[in-house]
């Protein structure tokens, strides 16, 4: 038996039954994709069907407000996909008419489509020729063939796509691609089960003793410490938001007031007669310097309510604290910051280390 003939075979036999498997609809092939890029599938699932089911067209998903879209994947991450996907339905709606474009080319000019989704996509609901290559492809196919070359870059995606397209043959591509996915996902994962693998007495990297060599990634940036205090400033039911519109992380969600700091530590703010704080404490400061100020006119006493809370991104990590300030009277007015109440904080998207916090501790 060939290499696609072994590989759908095995499909066959050990996929898994999806919700989004065995449609031919572009809109939740699409919405599958974006939503499972860097998610695990068992986390991802249930946004699928919240998704479908409050957004079924891509019409619809189209109509809908910004802030219901992001409350909406609230805990799956890279926020961006979010906004990605609810611009790209709006232009689908507008210039498409609201049917998603057919080919390749045209897929892959939407925003936030890449080549591995556009692949996806074409292969899956229009039967196009053509290779969907993630990181289980990659991962399977350097080690079977022994490619060394550095995963993921431009000239490997483009040798990796030609090469799946080579393999794939005449089987039908949208199952061969999933058939590749779900085999680097089940079985050449990245400790993989080579004992009951298909391919093991061809795979280059199980002849060869090489497994842990293939494939070959680029060295991993330095991840960088970011340090941020929320600052709950609230009046009996009432509480401030800010929302977070600069490029940066968590673009467009609601937080509390914040100050981001340097050091691990919040700047000294003596409720006494004494600097509030120091010149070189005021130089850890790297955000957020109108609220401790507004903090230092109040006297307020800080005292961080529970343990921080550790989050880690690409490439950062996240250490949060947060401080409750009651404040007896009306609450301030920044230029970013408005007044909800409590009970409405449900109503807006908040990063998961907010979310976190507030399953932890109760405010009212």
């Amino acid at each position: 038996m060939d290499f696609a003939g072994t590989l759908l075979h095995w499909y066959e036999n050990n996929k898994r039954t999806l919700a989004f498997r065995g449609t031919k609809d572009p809109y939740k092939i699409w919405l599958s994709e974006i939503i499972l890029q860097q998610t695990r599938v068992e986390q991802g699932l249930p946004y699928y069907h919240k998704f479908t089911e409050a957004y079924p067209t891509i019409t619809d998903l189209a109509n809908a407000h910004e802030d219901a879209v992001m409350r909406l994947w609230q805990g799956l991450g890279y926020y961006s996909r979010a906004r990605n996907l609810h611009q790209t339905a709006k232009i689908v709606a507008k210039d498409y008419k609201g049917k998603f474009p057919k080919t390749y080319a045209e897929i892959a000019h939407l925003k936030g489509i890449g080549p591995y989704t556009a692949g996806a996509i074409a292969s899956i609901a229009f039967d196009e020729k053509a290779a969907a290559v993630d990181g289980n492809v990659f991962r399977f196919l350097a080690r079977y063939f022994g490619i060394a070359m550095p995963v993921p870059s431009e000239k490997g995606r483009k040798e990796f796509s030609a090469l799946v397209l080579e393999l794939m043959g005449n089987a039908k591509p949208g199952t061969f691609n999933q058939a590749l996915i779900e085999f680097g996902a089940l079985q050449c994962k990245p400790s993989p089960l080579c004992g009951t693998c298909a391919f093991n007495k061809t795979c280059y990297a199980f002849t060869k003793g090489k497994i842990a060599e293939l494939p070959v990634k680029n060295k991993a940036a330095a991840s960088k410490n970011r340090y941020f205090h929320y600052f709950i400033i609230k009046n009996k039911n009432e509480v401030i938001l800010q929302q977070r519109t600069a490029k940066d992380i968590w673009q467009t969600l609601y937080e509390f007031p914040l100050v981001e700091t340097a050091e691990p530590h919040l700047p000294t703010i003596n409720v006494g007669t004494g600097p509030n704080p120091s010149p070189k404490e005021r130089g850890n400061i790297l955000g957020g310097q109108e609220i401790l100020d507004y903090l230092v006119k109040k006297k307020q006493d800080l005292t961080p309510v529970g343990e921080p809370i550790k989050h880690i991104l690409s490439h950062q990590n996240i250490y949060t604290s947060f401080y409750i300030v009651d404040i007896k009277g009306k609450l301030p007015n920044w230029s970013n910051g408005f007044t909800i109440n409590l009970e409405k904080l449900d109503d807006y998207a908040l990063p998961r280390v907010i979310t976190l916090f507030l399953e932890r501790n109760l405010l009212y």
